[in-house]
Protein backbone atom coordinates (compact mmCIF):
# COMPACT_ATOMS: atom_id res chain seq x y z
CA UNK A 1 0.00 0.00 0.00
CA UNK A 2 0.88 3.48 -0.46
CA UNK A 3 -0.49 7.00 0.79
CA UNK A 4 -2.33 7.07 -2.22
CA UNK A 5 -3.75 3.65 -2.44
CA UNK A 6 -4.31 2.59 1.16
CA UNK A 7 -7.85 1.39 1.59
CA UNK A 8 -10.50 3.04 4.04
CA UNK A 9 -13.35 1.59 5.71
CA UNK A 10 -15.25 4.77 6.30
CA UNK A 11 -15.91 7.39 4.58
CA UNK A 12 -13.74 10.38 5.03
CA UNK A 13 -10.77 8.12 6.41
CA UNK A 14 -8.42 8.57 3.27
CA UNK A 15 -4.96 9.80 3.93
CA UNK A 16 -4.10 13.28 2.05
CA UNK A 17 -2.35 12.92 -1.48
CA UNK A 18 -0.52 16.41 -1.00
CA UNK A 19 1.63 18.00 -0.07
CA UNK A 20 4.68 15.63 -0.84
CA UNK A 21 5.59 15.65 2.65
CA UNK A 22 2.69 14.97 4.90
CA UNK A 23 2.61 16.39 8.53
CA UNK A 24 1.27 13.92 11.34
CA UNK A 25 1.63 14.23 15.00
CA UNK A 26 2.90 10.37 17.22
CA UNK A 27 0.23 9.56 19.51
CA UNK A 28 -0.32 11.45 22.89
CA UNK A 29 -1.03 14.96 23.51
CA UNK A 30 -0.33 17.27 27.01
CA UNK A 31 -2.69 15.64 30.08
CA UNK A 32 -5.65 18.30 29.93
CA UNK A 33 -6.79 19.13 33.50
CA UNK A 34 -9.86 19.17 33.43
CA UNK A 35 -10.40 15.24 31.99
CA UNK A 36 -8.34 14.39 35.17
CA UNK A 37 -10.89 16.55 37.34
CA UNK A 38 -13.68 15.28 35.97
CA UNK A 39 -13.01 11.70 33.78
CA UNK A 40 -15.55 10.42 32.69
CA UNK A 41 -16.89 8.81 28.79
CA UNK A 42 -18.42 12.03 27.55
CA UNK A 43 -15.84 14.21 29.15
CA UNK A 44 -12.93 12.41 27.30
CA UNK A 45 -15.14 12.57 24.22
CA UNK A 46 -15.50 15.94 24.28
CA UNK A 47 -11.15 16.64 25.18
CA UNK A 48 -10.46 14.23 22.26
CA UNK A 49 -12.48 17.07 19.93
CA UNK A 50 -10.20 19.53 20.81
CA UNK A 51 -7.32 17.81 20.74
CA UNK A 52 -7.82 16.49 16.54
CA UNK A 53 -9.52 20.17 16.62
CA UNK A 54 -6.51 21.59 17.77
CA UNK A 55 -4.03 19.60 14.99
CA UNK A 56 -6.14 19.85 12.26
CA UNK A 57 -6.16 24.54 12.77
CA UNK A 58 -2.49 24.11 12.86
CA UNK A 59 -2.41 22.28 9.49
CA UNK A 60 -1.84 18.78 10.67
CA UNK A 61 -2.12 16.36 7.97
CA UNK A 62 -2.95 13.21 9.77
CA UNK A 63 -3.52 13.58 13.55
CA UNK A 64 -3.55 11.40 16.54
CA UNK A 65 -6.53 11.19 18.92
CA UNK A 66 -4.37 12.04 21.62
CA UNK A 67 -4.73 9.03 23.56
CA UNK A 68 -6.56 10.79 26.44
CA UNK A 69 -8.73 7.98 27.08
CA UNK A 70 -5.31 5.61 28.32
CA UNK A 71 -4.22 8.25 30.23
CA UNK A 72 -3.59 7.06 34.07
CA UNK A 73 -2.52 9.29 36.43
CA UNK A 74 -1.39 5.88 38.36
CA UNK A 75 1.55 5.22 35.92
CA UNK A 76 2.21 8.46 34.14
CA UNK A 77 5.26 7.79 33.33
CA UNK A 78 3.78 5.61 30.45
CA UNK A 79 0.77 7.49 29.70
CA UNK A 80 -1.32 4.43 29.30
CA UNK A 81 1.40 2.80 26.53
CA UNK A 82 1.69 -0.09 28.91
CA UNK A 83 -0.82 -0.34 31.52
CA UNK A 84 -4.20 0.39 29.23
CA UNK A 85 -3.30 -2.82 27.66
CA UNK A 86 -1.95 -5.26 30.48
CA UNK A 87 -5.29 -4.01 33.23
CA UNK A 88 -7.39 -5.36 30.05
CA UNK A 89 -5.64 -8.20 28.53
CA UNK A 90 -7.11 -11.72 30.05
CA UNK A 91 -4.29 -14.31 31.46
CA UNK A 92 -2.60 -11.22 33.25
CA UNK A 93 -2.85 -9.93 37.00
CA UNK A 94 -1.98 -6.56 37.74
CA UNK A 95 -1.60 -6.68 41.67
CA UNK A 96 2.47 -7.31 42.11
CA UNK A 97 3.59 -8.30 45.41
CA UNK A 98 6.77 -8.41 46.87
CA UNK A 99 8.41 -12.07 45.96
CA UNK A 100 7.35 -10.71 41.68
CA UNK A 101 8.68 -7.27 42.13
CA UNK A 102 11.60 -8.87 43.85
CA UNK A 103 11.84 -11.29 40.82
CA UNK A 104 11.31 -8.32 37.93
CA UNK A 105 14.26 -5.99 39.15
CA UNK A 106 16.34 -8.72 38.74
CA UNK A 107 16.07 -8.57 34.85
CA UNK A 108 18.25 -5.37 33.95
CA UNK A 109 16.66 -4.94 30.17
CA UNK A 110 13.91 -2.80 32.48
CA UNK A 111 16.15 -1.56 35.21
CA UNK A 112 13.93 1.73 34.94
CA UNK A 113 10.71 0.37 36.17
CA UNK A 114 10.64 -0.88 39.97
CA UNK A 115 7.98 -3.58 38.97
CA UNK A 116 6.28 -5.43 36.36
CA UNK A 117 3.31 -3.92 34.82
CA UNK A 118 1.64 -7.30 35.43
CA UNK A 119 2.19 -10.93 36.21
CA UNK A 120 1.10 -13.26 33.69
CA UNK A 121 -0.59 -16.26 35.48
CA UNK A 122 -2.47 -18.22 32.48
CA UNK A 123 -2.88 -18.15 28.50
CA UNK A 124 -3.30 -14.79 26.83
CA UNK A 125 -6.84 -13.86 25.84
CA UNK A 126 -8.64 -10.30 24.75
CA UNK A 127 -10.34 -9.98 28.29
CA UNK A 128 -12.02 -6.70 28.24
CA UNK A 129 -9.38 -4.69 25.70
CA UNK A 130 -11.89 -3.06 22.47
CA UNK A 131 -9.75 -1.71 20.10
CA UNK A 132 -12.49 -1.20 17.90
CA UNK A 133 -14.57 0.76 20.21
CA UNK A 134 -11.57 3.38 21.33
CA UNK A 135 -10.43 3.75 17.63
CA UNK A 136 -14.85 4.47 16.48
CA UNK A 137 -14.74 6.39 19.51
CA UNK A 138 -12.33 8.96 18.13
CA UNK A 139 -13.54 8.47 14.71
CA UNK A 140 -17.23 9.92 16.11
CA UNK A 141 -15.13 13.04 16.54
CA UNK A 142 -11.93 13.16 14.32
CA UNK A 143 -14.00 14.81 11.34
CA UNK A 144 -11.65 13.65 9.03
CA UNK A 145 -8.82 11.10 8.63
CA UNK A 146 -6.83 10.66 11.81
CA UNK A 147 -3.81 7.90 13.01
CA UNK A 148 -5.03 5.11 16.06
CA UNK A 149 -1.60 3.84 17.99
CA UNK A 150 -1.46 0.62 19.69
CA UNK A 151 2.16 -0.78 21.78
CA UNK A 152 4.10 -3.44 20.03
CA UNK A 153 4.06 -6.73 21.49
CA UNK A 154 7.04 -7.10 21.91
CA UNK A 155 7.68 -4.01 24.52
CA UNK A 156 4.48 -5.03 26.66
CA UNK A 157 6.25 -8.61 26.74
CA UNK A 158 8.95 -6.68 27.97
CA UNK A 159 7.32 -4.90 30.77
CA UNK A 160 5.96 -8.30 32.43
CA UNK A 161 6.74 -10.82 34.71
CA UNK A 162 5.75 -14.45 33.25
CA UNK A 163 4.60 -17.40 34.74
CA UNK A 164 2.90 -19.40 32.74
CA UNK A 165 4.81 -19.87 28.82
CA UNK A 166 8.10 -20.02 30.56
CA UNK A 167 9.46 -18.57 27.17
CA UNK A 168 9.95 -15.06 26.09
CA UNK A 169 9.23 -15.93 22.49
CA UNK A 170 6.18 -17.76 23.13
CA UNK A 171 5.26 -14.73 25.33
CA UNK A 172 5.48 -12.23 23.15
CA UNK A 173 4.06 -13.75 20.07
CA UNK A 174 1.16 -14.72 22.09
CA UNK A 175 0.72 -10.78 22.83
CA UNK A 176 0.95 -10.57 19.04
CA UNK A 177 -1.69 -12.54 18.16
CA UNK A 178 -4.07 -10.96 21.07
CA UNK A 179 -3.05 -7.39 19.38
CA UNK A 180 -3.44 -8.99 15.76
CA UNK A 181 -7.31 -9.61 16.72
CA UNK A 182 -8.16 -6.42 17.29
CA UNK A 183 -7.04 -4.03 14.45
CA UNK A 184 -8.58 -5.58 11.15
CA UNK A 185 -11.57 -3.07 10.59
CA UNK A 186 -10.60 -0.30 12.76
CA UNK A 187 -12.25 2.83 11.14
CA UNK A 188 -9.37 5.10 10.58
CA UNK A 189 -6.68 6.32 7.93
CA UNK A 190 -3.78 4.93 9.09
CA UNK A 191 -2.95 2.24 12.30
CA UNK A 192 0.44 2.84 14.28
CA UNK A 193 2.70 -0.03 15.94
CA UNK A 194 4.34 1.95 18.71
CA UNK A 195 7.81 -0.08 19.90
CA UNK A 196 10.73 1.92 22.14
CA UNK A 197 12.48 -1.25 23.77
CA UNK A 198 13.70 -2.74 20.99
CA UNK A 199 16.36 0.15 19.49
CA UNK A 200 18.28 -0.83 22.80
CA UNK A 201 18.03 -4.34 22.03
CA UNK A 202 19.17 -5.12 18.52
CA UNK A 203 19.60 -9.08 19.48
CA UNK A 204 16.31 -9.39 19.83
CA UNK A 205 14.99 -7.67 16.55
CA UNK A 206 14.18 -10.49 14.50
CA UNK A 207 11.35 -11.61 17.47
CA UNK A 208 10.22 -7.93 17.89
CA UNK A 209 10.12 -7.89 13.63
CA UNK A 210 7.97 -11.22 14.01
CA UNK A 211 5.64 -10.52 16.05
CA UNK A 212 5.13 -6.92 14.99
CA UNK A 213 3.99 -7.99 11.53
CA UNK A 214 1.33 -10.32 13.14
CA UNK A 215 -0.24 -7.52 14.48
CA UNK A 216 0.31 -5.25 10.77
CA UNK A 217 -0.57 -7.93 8.73
CA UNK A 218 -4.21 -7.98 10.10
CA UNK A 219 -4.75 -3.89 9.32
CA UNK A 220 -6.44 -2.86 6.52
CA UNK A 221 -5.79 0.80 5.99
CA UNK A 222 -2.21 2.52 6.19
CA UNK A 223 0.18 0.29 8.06
CA UNK A 224 2.88 2.81 10.21
CA UNK A 225 5.57 1.86 12.70
CA UNK A 226 7.03 3.82 15.24
CA UNK A 227 10.03 3.95 16.75
CA UNK A 228 12.23 5.48 19.51
CA UNK A 229 14.82 5.25 22.08
CA UNK A 230 12.32 5.75 25.02
CA UNK A 231 10.89 8.65 26.82
CA UNK A 232 10.82 7.97 30.48
CA UNK A 233 9.93 11.12 32.07
CA UNK A 234 11.76 12.88 29.35
CA UNK A 235 14.51 11.01 29.56
CA UNK A 236 16.21 8.29 26.62
CA UNK A 237 16.20 5.04 27.82
CA UNK A 238 17.53 2.98 25.54
CA UNK A 239 21.07 2.89 23.94
CA UNK A 240 22.05 2.46 20.38
CA UNK A 241 21.71 3.64 16.85
CA UNK A 242 19.13 3.27 14.28
CA UNK A 243 22.11 1.68 11.86
CA UNK A 244 22.16 -1.32 13.85
CA UNK A 245 18.53 -1.39 13.25
CA UNK A 246 19.03 -1.37 9.42
CA UNK A 247 17.66 -4.92 9.06
CA UNK A 248 15.07 -5.09 11.16
CA UNK A 249 13.08 -1.82 10.05
CA UNK A 250 13.70 -3.78 6.18
CA UNK A 251 12.17 -6.83 7.74
CA UNK A 252 8.99 -5.09 9.01
CA UNK A 253 5.22 -5.41 7.07
CA UNK A 254 4.60 -1.52 7.06
CA UNK A 255 4.06 1.14 4.65
CA UNK A 256 5.82 3.83 6.63
CA UNK A 257 8.43 4.65 9.28
CA UNK A 258 7.88 7.11 12.47
CA UNK A 259 11.80 7.72 13.85
CA UNK A 260 13.05 9.58 16.24
CA UNK A 261 15.87 12.07 14.69
CA UNK A 262 15.43 15.42 16.27
CA UNK A 263 17.07 14.01 19.80
CA UNK A 264 19.61 11.84 17.66
CA UNK A 265 23.09 12.44 16.62
CA UNK A 266 23.21 13.99 13.71
CA UNK A 267 25.11 11.14 11.67
CA UNK A 268 22.11 8.72 12.78
CA UNK A 269 20.37 10.54 9.29
CA UNK A 270 22.47 8.06 7.57
CA UNK A 271 20.91 5.08 8.25
CA UNK A 272 17.86 6.00 6.23
CA UNK A 273 19.57 5.53 3.26
CA UNK A 274 20.11 2.01 3.57
CA UNK A 275 16.03 1.65 4.27
CA UNK A 276 13.64 0.12 1.96
CA UNK A 277 12.44 2.09 -1.08
CA UNK A 278 9.33 -0.05 -0.56
CA UNK A 279 9.09 2.02 2.75
CA UNK A 280 8.56 5.74 3.13
CA UNK A 281 9.88 7.62 5.94
CA UNK A 282 9.10 9.77 8.41
CA UNK A 283 11.38 11.95 10.41
CA UNK A 284 11.26 13.50 13.58
CA UNK A 285 12.23 16.80 13.03
CA UNK A 286 10.32 18.43 16.75
CA UNK A 287 12.25 16.97 19.89
CA UNK A 288 10.08 16.40 22.79
CA UNK A 289 12.29 15.88 25.35
CA UNK A 290 12.92 20.11 25.63
CA UNK A 291 10.44 22.82 26.49
CA UNK A 292 12.13 24.52 23.76
CA UNK A 293 9.88 25.50 20.25
CA UNK A 294 11.48 25.15 17.44
CA UNK A 295 11.37 28.03 14.72
CA UNK A 296 9.99 27.04 11.29
CA UNK A 297 14.07 27.53 9.94
CA UNK A 298 15.14 24.95 12.71
CA UNK A 299 12.34 22.82 11.27
CA UNK A 300 13.12 23.23 7.49
CA UNK A 301 16.83 22.39 7.91
CA UNK A 302 15.59 18.69 9.80
CA UNK A 303 13.75 17.87 6.83
CA UNK A 304 16.58 19.35 4.74
CA UNK A 305 19.43 17.17 6.17
CA UNK A 306 16.66 14.41 6.38
CA UNK A 307 16.27 14.62 2.32
CA UNK A 308 19.98 15.03 1.94
CA UNK A 309 20.50 11.79 3.67
CA UNK A 310 17.88 9.82 2.53
CA UNK A 311 17.62 10.60 -1.00
CA UNK A 312 15.08 12.86 -3.42
CA UNK A 313 11.55 12.01 -2.64
CA UNK A 314 12.00 9.54 0.00
CA UNK A 315 10.66 11.37 2.75
CA UNK A 316 6.90 11.23 3.33
CA UNK A 317 5.81 12.03 6.59
CA UNK A 318 7.59 14.71 9.39
CA UNK A 319 6.53 14.46 13.30
CA UNK A 320 7.85 15.17 16.48
CA UNK A 321 9.93 12.28 17.83
CA UNK A 322 7.50 10.90 20.36
CA UNK A 323 4.30 11.56 21.92
CA UNK A 324 3.71 15.04 23.57
CA UNK A 325 2.45 13.71 27.19
CA UNK A 326 5.56 15.32 29.41
CA UNK A 327 5.11 18.64 28.02
CA UNK A 328 2.75 21.46 28.83
CA UNK A 329 -0.05 22.08 26.53
CA UNK A 330 0.95 25.36 25.99
CA UNK A 331 4.45 24.12 24.41
CA UNK A 332 2.92 21.63 22.62
CA UNK A 333 0.56 23.37 20.54
CA UNK A 334 3.01 25.64 19.71
CA UNK A 335 5.86 22.43 18.94
CA UNK A 336 2.88 21.39 16.49
CA UNK A 337 2.47 25.35 14.63
CA UNK A 338 6.17 25.29 14.21
CA UNK A 339 6.02 22.07 12.51
CA UNK A 340 3.73 22.52 10.58
CA UNK A 341 5.69 26.16 9.27
CA UNK A 342 8.39 24.55 8.84
CA UNK A 343 7.22 21.54 6.49
CA UNK A 344 5.84 24.57 4.42
CA UNK A 345 8.73 26.69 4.62
CA UNK A 346 10.44 23.94 3.43
CA UNK A 347 8.46 22.84 0.49
CA UNK A 348 8.23 26.72 -0.42
CA UNK A 349 4.06 26.47 0.57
Amino acid sequence: MTPETAPSRLPGQTLPREPEILTTTVGSYSPIPWVQAWPGEQTILDATAVVIGTQRRAGIDLPTDGELYRFDPDHPDTNGMIDYFVRRLGGIETAVGRTDAAAFRARSEMAFRRKPAGVVRGPLHEGTLDLQAACARSASVAGGPFKFTLTSPFMLARTLLDHHYGDFERLTLALADVLAEQVAGLPCACVQVDEANVPGSPDMAPLAAEAINRVLRRVEVERAVHLCFGNYGGQTIQRGRWKALTDFLNSLACDHLVLELAHRPADDLAALADIDARITLGVGVIDVKVNHVETPDEVAARIEQAVQAAGPERIRWVHPDCGFWMLHRSVVDRKIEALVAGRDLFLGR
